[in-house]
């Protein structure tokens, strides 16, 4: 069954924040146009409706190639994907590399490599999907994947420059999305990875899950910094020239939203509507998702 999709009217609203991490300044004003938005991220179950009726095949099935990594033996590069561990004990956390790591076989049906399994997961978000990944299932589905901003004025649900898409008080009495509760990256309480879509309140737009749960791709190149009012949109479509020198050494960044399950309030305080983080179209990772716009 697709997703409930939610009429959002659109409006004017400030974008941004200057509170927290660099990357998500300055606050400027954007317009929106109306749009229609998937009301949960696309689970499981929908993404493999679309693989049954295709026979799609995803970035993390396929084999790296080896015009693009031929310094790696052949079963180095092998289909697979990276996955969250957590560690057992406090570790620097400077070192992303201390809880991420390659798994050969790791991808949507397998999230965590070979052995684990999305039987029993049907209703959460499907992830280790790339931006190719998310992208095509939208066509299938004959949507698109959101802007950044219009993915930002849908999760602040109204509420402009509220920190949280439930307004400014945190959520430590009673959570009201799905990130990591415990110290990072070796102590956690709750579901432990993605729960169901749905299981935490909507915002005031009807839309759930917007923070935490998972990362969410969004069709805008990710620039450093949201460009300034008479220096192009933020959703301008063009690739940034930070990225265009030199695409195969450094390749174009989408922007992602909304923070996921392995947000932390000590390390990663990103389940906000504000947040925003790069990742390279063909990346695929244990809180990476995805929902669809039109």
């Amino acid at each position: 069954m697709a997703p409930e999709m939610i009429s959002i009217h659109g409006g004017v609203f400030r974008m941004g924040s200057d509170r927290f991490y660099p990357e998500e300044g300055p606050v400027h004003e954007v317009a929106v146009e109306p749009f229609e938005l998937d009301a949960t991220p696309v689970t499981v179950a929908q993404f493999a409706a679309f693989v049954d009726a295709t026979g799609y095949v995803t970035t993390a099935e396929r084999p790296l190639s080896e015009e693009q990594f031929p310094e790696l033996p052949e079963e180095e590069r092998a289909p697979g994907s990276m996955v969250f561990t957590m560690t057992r004990g406090p570790v620097d956390l400077r070192d992303w590399r201390q809880w991420w790591r390659w798994v050969p076989g790791a991808d949507w049906r397998h999230p965590s490599g070979p052995g684990s399994s999305v039987d029993e997961r049907a209703d959460h978000p499907v992830v280790q999907v790339s931006f190719e990944d998310a992208a095509s299932y939208a066509h299938w589905a004959g949507k698109r994947l959101p802007t950044e901003a219009e993915w930002e004025f849908a999760a602040r649900g109204g509420l402009d420059q509220a920190t949280f898409s439930w307004g400014d008080e945190d959520d430590a009495a009673e959570p009201l999305a799905n990130h990591w509760q415990g110290r990072f990256p070796y102590e956690k309480a709750g579901w432990g990875g993605t729960s169901p879509v749905g299981s935490y309140p909507a915002n005031a737009f009807g839309l759930v899950d917007m923070t935490g749960n998972v990362w969410e791709w969004t069709s805008s190149f990710f620039t450093p910094r949201h460009l300034p009012a008479g220096r192009g949109s933020v959703d301008a479509g063009a690739r940034p020239l930070l990225f265009a020198s030199d695409p195969a050494a450094d390749p174009p960044r989408r922007a992602l939203k909304g923070g996921s399950h392995l947000c932390s309030p000590d390390y990663c305080l990103r389940y906000r509507p504000a947040a925003r983080s790069p990742q390279t179209e063909d990346t695929s990772m244990t809180h990476i998702g995805f929902r669809c716009a039109r």
